[in-house]
């Protein structure tokens, strides 16, 4: 498996200063050298680690999710990550080989690596390594329901797990799914999306899901709202709920990205 790394710097003062990145109300396009050293963020309790905050709620932006690129330095990590008891959150790692300790339980990580973490566990991360480790971290405030538990944290990688093309697609698009989507315990998806040179969303969705989409490979031109945009490994987009979306991968490699959504709860009916 491919994942793009980000690599901080700075772009040399002779770069032209027009790019592909855009705020709209309904969408938002971050390119992939926007994550320079000056746009990097610290947090407390981390150690040797700097992050890029690519949502966070916000009015007139995300509004149920946040995204990090974490990176990690040697020996650097955190015994106090989480300040948030409502926060779960997916890890997914795409660089190095970072240690996640989750309820006393330490599992060794490296490329591909898919870490579920429910409300309150207790957890912590670090860099054993030599070289850099860089993750991503989607944090969601999770939504209680009576009568239906919280899931329990699991690990696992993509390596291990089927994707499933889509109907009538014959592999051109598939998805890798790492929770059953019948399991309404879960009220967040993140899951991987590929697709072959070629392939195509053939419609403009249309969903109250709101997206955050992250290339993790290759190229495409993308349908956001009225706009066609092209994207490439390491660029973000934000859709906002009822967003219209739709792409073509144009090659000449794999087109594939990390999607967060919000799913399997009732509508919420105030503002």
């Amino acid at each position: 498996m491919t994942y793009h790394v980000p690599q901080g710097g700075l772009p040399p003062q002779t770069a032209l200063t027009t790019d592909r990145a855009r705020f709209t109300e309904a969408y938002a396009v971050i390119p992939a050298r926007t994550l320079s050293d000056i746009t990097a963020s610290y947090l407390p309790h981390w150690e040797q680690t700097r992050l890029w905050v690519l949502a966070r709620p916000l009015s007139g932006f995300a509004e149920t999710f946040s995204q990090y690129v974490v990176e990690v330095s040697a020996g650097g990590g955190s015994d106090q990550p989480e300040d948030d008891a409502d926060a779960e959150a997916v890890l997914f790692v795409v660089d190095g080989s970072p240690s996640v300790t989750i309820a006393g339980e330490e599992h060794a990580l490296g490329a591909g690596s898919y870490v579920y973490l429910p409300p309150g566990v207790s957890w912590t991360l670090r860099n054993p390594g030599e070289a850099t480790a860089t993750f991503h971290w989607i944090r969601k405030a999770y939504s209680r329901v009576e009568g239906v538990g919280a899931p329990e944290p699991f690990v696992t990688r993509e390596q291990d797990v089927e994707p499933i093309p889509m109907p009538g697609t014959e592999g051109a698009w598939s998805t890798t799914r790492f929770v059953d989507v019948a399991d309404l315990r879960h009220d967040m998806h993140v899951n991987i999306v590929s697709f072959e040179p070629g392939g195509a969303i053939p419609f403009p969705e249309t969903h109250v899901m709101e997206h955050g989409l992250y290339v993790l490979e290759g190229k495409a031109v993308y349908l956001l709202n009225e706009d066609w945009v092209e994207v490439e490994a390491g660029d973000f987009m934000w859709l906002r709920a009822f967003c219209p979306q739709a792409c073509y991968a144009g090659g000449p490699g794999r087109f594939r990205y990390l999607l967060y959504k919000d799913v399997n709860r009732h509508v919420g009916l105030s503002l």
